[in-house]
């Protein structure tokens, strides 16, 4: 196998070289923004073992299930809910791929989650009881402010009082009697006028098909900074018109949709989807309760190209549940956990029994025999975050000696 630095080289080739640097020094920061932004590389060291082959039923999965795809948006419905939330690497795959990479997530986020290995495993623990519990029900349900208790509770109150005109004012600087965005080296970075043009037409098209497409009129576009994996592909903050200048103004994320991590290691067969941006924004429909305000796939003008976009509201109530032992009890952290355990379960029986994915009555089986497996399940993990360790340290050696400086430059 080629070394860490030259598989992450290889992987990330082309995208834009500012954002591709800040991807790189990110990854250096500590193993688990490793673990998240090298999603590809999980994937690769994946154990051979049939627990990850025939041995469990196949599933919908999000593709990079971690503690940190899950948070707050507001619904198309307008209320605000608690979901999985990234499905760039969705695909169908055993359960357990899933399953695997969010307890790997628990083990090497440890040092800031909890105080000792044994406080990690027990999250862990709490995490597969609520999820095989959650399956065995057999009954998808969701979390919005109404349902939700602890942490994620206190996420949703807080989401009430913000406001849009706050949000505008956060990202966008008044000009007039209208708004441009901030660019401001943290959140969005300049486009060039090729890059301004290209997102107005695509946007300009989506509008063109939409009752109201006034709308949709672009007003500003930068390139968008955000997430750890993405960075460095194609992607765009667009300030539109929504319903009127100044504080009616909305934010879009524009992200393009590049082939999931997982598919070269899928041996079920996948839907012929038609274009990346409908695979993501299909499944992301598909597993959660209720789907996220404008989200729309948007394929360019040159189909052939083989370039589409995902777009959607970029939203005042979008975040995280901060999940630190340093600012919150153990016990508020197993409660969110149990949350996400749930909530996995319960994305999977939404999306049961679609293009090959199991039915529920297998989930519901799989869920009531987990004894069978969870043993198994767990020491998967240790060995997968173990390996996550070590690919960080070979990463941090190649990187403090340059080694990816060089790769930046070659663009």
């Amino acid at each position: 196998m080629p070394n860490v630095d030259e598989t992450i080289r290889n992987y990330n080739a082309g995208r834009d070289p500012e954002r591709l640097a800040m991807k790189y020094a990110n990854l250096r920061t500590n193993a688990f923004v490793f673990l998240r932004g090298t999603c590809h590389l999980f994937y690769d060291r994946l154990p051979k073992d049939p627990l990850f082959a025939g041995k469990a039923p196949a599933g919908w999965l999000c593709g990079d299930a971690h503690l940190e795809n899950f948070g707050s948006y507001k619904g198309d419905n307008s209320l605000v809910y608690f979901d999985l939330n990234d499905f760039d690497e969705a695909a169908l795959a055993p359960v357990t791929w899933e399953l695997v990479r969010f307890l790997s997530s628990i083990l090497v986020a440890r040092d800031s989650l909890c105080a000792t290995p044994a406080d990690a495993d027990a999250l862990c623990n709490t995490f597969l009881d609520a999820y095989a519990g959650a399956l065995t029900l057999g009954k998808a349900r969701w979390v919005e402010r109404d349902t939700a208790d602890g942490l994620i509770q206190q996420l949703l109150d807080t989401l009430k009082a913000r406001t849009r005109p706050a949000f505008l004012d956060r990202r966008t600087d008044r000009k007039g009697h209208g708004r441009v965005i901030r660019v401001d080296g943290k959140h969005a970075l300049a486009v060039s006028d090729a890059q301004r043009d290209r997102v107005t037409q695509l946007v300009g098209a989506f509008a063109a098909t939409q009752d109201k497409p006034g709308f949709f009129k672009v007003l500003d576009v930068a390139r968008r900074i955000a997430g750890t994996g993405s960075l460095g592909a194609e992607r765009y903050i667009v300030l539109v018109e929504g319903k009127g200048s100044p504080d009616g103004n909305y934010l879009l994320d524009l992200k393009e949709a590049l082939p999931s991590s997982l598919a070269p290691h899928l041996k079920l067969a996948q839907p012929a989807w038609a274009s990346q941006a409908h695979r993501v924004v299909g499944l992301q429909r598909r597993m959660q309760a209720v789907s996220m305000a404008f989200l729309q796939p948007i394929v360019g003008a040159k189909a052939s190209s083989g370039t589409s976009y995902v777009l959607r509201g970029l939203q005042p109530s979008e975040d995280r549940v901060n999940l630190d032992v340093k600012r919150t009890s153990l016990g508020e952290i197993g409660g969110v956990i149990d949350e996400m355990g749930q909530l996995m379960a319960w994305a999977q029986l939404r999306s049961s029994g679609r293009q090959g994915s199991a039915i529920a009555d297998a989930l519901i089986d799989f869920g009531s025999s987990a004894k069978s497996w969870r043993k198994d399940l767990m020491d998967a993990a240790h060995q997968c975050a173990a390996q996550v360790e070590t690919d960080w340290k070979d990463y941090c050696g190649a990187y403090d000696a340059g080694t990816m400086a060089s790769a930046r430059s070659h663009h």
